[in-house]
């Protein structure tokens, strides 16, 4: 099996303009080189705002169109998350786009209460693994992180991804609970979140990672912009899940929805 190289893309989102996210993200991608999968913060072209009525899309809108073209553009699988509504509901929803132009999706099953986010959001009723290059890769966003038992490997997933708008204020809980997902599942993370300061006050430091499979930090851009680009070792991994097999020991259960 092939390495997979994964590229995470941080920058100071805008609030509430659409465009202007795009053009910043089409940006970095144009130095970025050739990569197989690309990450993008949590909603991604907006920020994290509750103004859902006024920046949703639908799935034939503007956003969806951009990623996929980029998925092509780059030959790489492309994921983040933006507010998609869907007849009268709105969804904090990452698209993963794959460079044929298909696409697929996953809704945040966490809405972040604290915020309100659940009161303007549906929460997502599905897991999704993808099987992208030969690698288990899931994806998830921010609150997400906070609930083991929703990010547990039972499938073998080889990477968790992370896609996140994380406050400075509670960073320490980000870089921990990082870690600990990546050491409990034996499994690649890749997180991604902004930095800046959002329409409602709020500073982000970023701290976008990528973390092994041990819980070691493989990079991290602390608040800087720009693109973050890690190869993973599928040789890495199965010898050290073969040295460590703690999963075989895993609990069997199911999540009720």
């Amino acid at each position: 099996m092939q390495n997979l190289r994964i590229s995470l893309l941080q920058w100071d989102l805008a609030w509430e303009k659409p465009e202007q996210n795009l053009l910043m993200a089409e940006k970095l991608l144009g130095k970025m080189l050739h990569t197989d999968v690309v990450v993008l913060p949590e909603m991604f072209t907006t920020g994290f705002t509750m103004n859902a009525q006024s920046v949703a899309e639908e799935m034939s809108g503007n956003a969806v169109k951009w990623i996929q073209n980029q998925a092509r553009t780059h030959e790489a699988l492309i994921t983040g998350s933006l507010i998609i509504k869907e007849k009268n509901s709105f969804y904090n929803r990452a698209i993963i786009a794959y460079p044929d132009g298909n696409i697929d999706f996953y809704d945040k099953r966490h809405l972040f209460s604290y915020a309100g986010e659940d009161g303007v959001f549906s929460p997502g009723n599905r897991l999704l693994t993808i099987d992208y290059k030969e690698w288990k890769i899931k994806v998830l966003i921010c609150y997400d992180l906070r609930f083991p038992v929703w990010s547990r490997n039972t499938d073998d997933t080889d990477v968790l991804i992370y896609v996140a708008n994380w406050p400075k204020m509670r960073a320490y809980a980000w870089n921990q609970l990082l870690r600990a997902r990546a050491i409990e599942n034996l499994s690649y993370v890749a997180a991604v979140n902004r930095i800046g300061i959002d329409g409602k006050e709020i500073p982000y430091r970023g701290d976008t990672q990528m973390i092994d499979f041990s819980g070691k930090v493989m990079a991290n851009l602390k608040d800087k912009v720009g693109i973050l680009s890690v190869t993973l070792d599928r040789s890495e991994l199965t010898a050290f899940r073969k040295r460590f097999p703690f999963l075989n020991d895993r609990d069997k259960f199911s999540v009720e929805i």
